[in-house]
């Protein structure tokens, strides 16, 4: 296969963890007999810096136009400041919207060579292999208006939150699909007994799970599911939720894997590729974690599976993505972990480590 692929690696430690997660596709397409082809745009606060843009038209245009888009982090302390005319975070909105990406799938599934790094009992999150669907382009990130103004003195701001009854249906009915290959539930996570567009969520999630017979349908409200995480996370499948509320709660997800770092995220739309496969954004859920950049000690693990979840669903391979996961997999019951998680290998040993095991993954996939 011949596959085109725009790399956008972005601000703080997104340069290290695409460049190992880059070295790892390199290895897969020599395995494989494929060719991918790798190409760096800016995004975020170097694209600031070298274009007065978080998300250059130039950027955009070559992410349109691939097969599928690698993202690493964007942000830092330099662009935080409240008055700042733009943030890099603009750009990875602008991206998601520009592509159209609408769901954001994010597994937790923690390793069991990492059951002691995560804060929470063994016991409690031994069994965990859940999925979030998260709505990824409307919701109180896009609503309007959004704005500030001065009024009697003081400075005042809203956002807004907004949803219609089609972006709830299609990301409803992907989760449905995603739950009917996995455990066969849903839980749907709103704020029905307050917000109105909560409301809308319940009624339209309610409305197609009756296209799904064979799938449990529950409903949560937002800070019971907060909770909930924490004290029976193995009880979960699948679960569906707008945008604010998903960002929220797969970070405190997270935490059941051991780090952040090790998460991998997929955003999915409707758009096709010259494969016939789904266009995406595939990206680690970390931020760009500034105090460590440079320092070669970034866990590059979230950006990998992110890469073998772009195999899966956007090029349509997969026994590579298999065997990308089959080889990180690996490397960390070796105990070869950066210090995120405990160890002392840095972001180049545990890259060395997956793409060494890689061809053994292969073989055994």
């Amino acid at each position: 296969m011949k596959a085109t692929i725009a790399c956008l690696p972005g601000d703080g430690i997104g340069p290290e963890v695409v460049e190992a997660a880059q070295a790892v596709l390199r290895a897969v397409a020599n395995s494989y007999g494929h060719s991918f082809e790798m190409e760096n745009y800016p995004i975020g606060g170097v694209a600031i810096e070298q274009y007065q843009n978080p998300l250059p038209p130039f950027t955009l245009e070559a992410c349109q136009q691939a097969d599928a888009v690698l993202l690493g982090a964007v942000g830092g302390p330099k662009w935080d400041s409240p008055d700042a005319p733009m943030r890099p975070e603009q750009g990875l909105l602008s991206i998601r919207k520009g592509l159209g990406v609408y769901a954001n799938l994010r597994p937790v599934k923690p390793h069991p060579r990492l059951l002691t790094a995560s804060p929470l009992k063994m016991d409690i999150i031994a069994e965990v292999d859940l999925i979030f669907v998260r709505e990824l382009t409307s919701g109180i990130y896009f609503g309007q208006p959004k704005q500030r103004w001065v009024e009697n003195s003081e400075e005042c701001a809203v956002d807004t939150m907004f949803y219609s009854e089609s972006e709830i249906r299609r990301i409803a009915h992907l989760a449905f699909q995603l739950a009917s290959t996995r455990r066969r539930k849903v839980t749907s996570i709103d704020k029905a007994n307050v917000l109105e567009t909560s409301r809308l969520w319940r009624k339209v999630v309610s409305e197609v799970a009756k296209d799904y017979p064979d799938v449990t349908l529950e409903h949560l409200l937002v800070d019971a599911a907060a909770m909930y995480l924490i004290q029976r996370p193995a009880s979960f499948d699948v679960l569906v939720t707008e945008n604010m509320f998903g960002d929220i709660l797969t970070d405190e997800a997270s935490m059941l894997t051991g780090s952040m770092g090790n998460m991998a995220s997929a955003s999915l739309g409707d758009s096709q590729n010259q494969h016939g496969k789904r266009r995406g954004l595939y990206e680690p859920i970390h931020g760009s974690a500034p105090d460590i950049a440079g320092k070669g000690i970034a866990n590059p693990v979230g950006t990998i599976l992110s890469a073998a979840l772009m195999l899966r669903y956007s090029l349509g391979l997969e026994k590579e993505a298999q065997a990308v996961e089959r080889a990180v997999e690996d490397t960390l019951s070796l105990g070869i972990l950066t210090p995120d998680l405990g160890g002392s290998a840095n972001t180049e040993a545990i890259t060395r480590s997956i793409i060494k095991r890689l061809a053994a993954a292969i073989v055994a996939v």
